[in-house]
């Protein structure tokens, strides 16, 4: 038997994607507003979304009210998507703009499961392990969750603006476990990014996996790893 007994997971990248890319839906909404879609363009955007991402602050606010943390959770993005469009060129009405973009990737049409996630998080919870999520995705989250079908899945989901912490931070994963009355040995993450996930959930003490679905697995060789989620039933088995 594990002796893990929780299973934490990331969310967006992990469990589901975005269908197509952030550039393409971003370039799909801006065609409303003059804004012609072309190769250059999206691959301006690509880039352009990667560097205002890993520019942003951790979505984390000094808030504890619900509409305020909606508030700050919105003005996070739109900075971010701000920022997208000031490296490859603004265009006229543009808040109207950032409205459809935000609401649309609050829903489940901009996103999809991969294959195996539901029936993997089906198998664990008929194994008796207790499924939470930690993400640093903002309250959005638990529509998208609903929309896919998964919300049913999971006894908890900690989200870093509710937390005032955000993966790597060790509070969000204490947070986590609290919920489950868990201590770290009991717990495992599972989740896309080295440093996020994995670094994140070593530091505060659970046991880590990495979901490494595009680049070398090898490159993680100090990781357990695996290429996707089919691959985790067995590997938590022999933590």
């Amino acid at each position: 038997m594990s002796r893990i007994k929780v299973i934490f997971f990331d969310a967006a990248g992990t469990l589901f994607h975005v269908k197509g890319s952030v550039a393409d839906i971003y370039l799909t909404h801006a065609e409303k507003y003059g804004v012609k879609k072309t190769p250059k363009l999206l691959s301006s955007v690509k880039a352009a979304f990667v560097r205002a991402f890993a520019d942003a602050p951790p979505p984390v606010f000094a808030v504890s009210d619900p509409k305020e943390i909606k508030r700050c959770e919105r003005l996070w993005w739109f900075d971010v998507v701000h920022n997208v469009w000031y490296r490859v060129g603004m265009f006229e009405r543009f808040d109207d703009y950032f409205d459809d973009v935000f609401d649309a990737f609050g829903g489940p049409s901009c996103w999809t499961l991969y294959p195996e996630t539901i029936g993997v998080l089906k198998g664990l919870k008929e194994q008796g392990y207790e499924l939470g999520i930690i993400s640093n995705f903002d309250s959005r989250l638990f529509n998208v969750l609903r929309g896919l079908g998964l919300a049913a899945l999971f006894d908890t989901i900690t989200i870093s603006s509710l937390a005032h912490a955000a993966k790597p931070a060790l509070k969000i994963f204490q947070l986590a476990l609290d919920k489950h009355a868990m201590d770290p040995d009991d717990a495992a993450h599972v989740g896309d990014s080295l440093r996020d996930d994995v670094e994140g959930a070593r530091r505060a003490g659970l046991a880590a996996v990495l979901v490494s679905r595009e680049s070398d697995i090898r490159s993680a060789a100090s990781v357990p790893a695996i290429r996707t989620l089919d691959g985790l039933p067995k590997l938590i088995a022999g933590l």
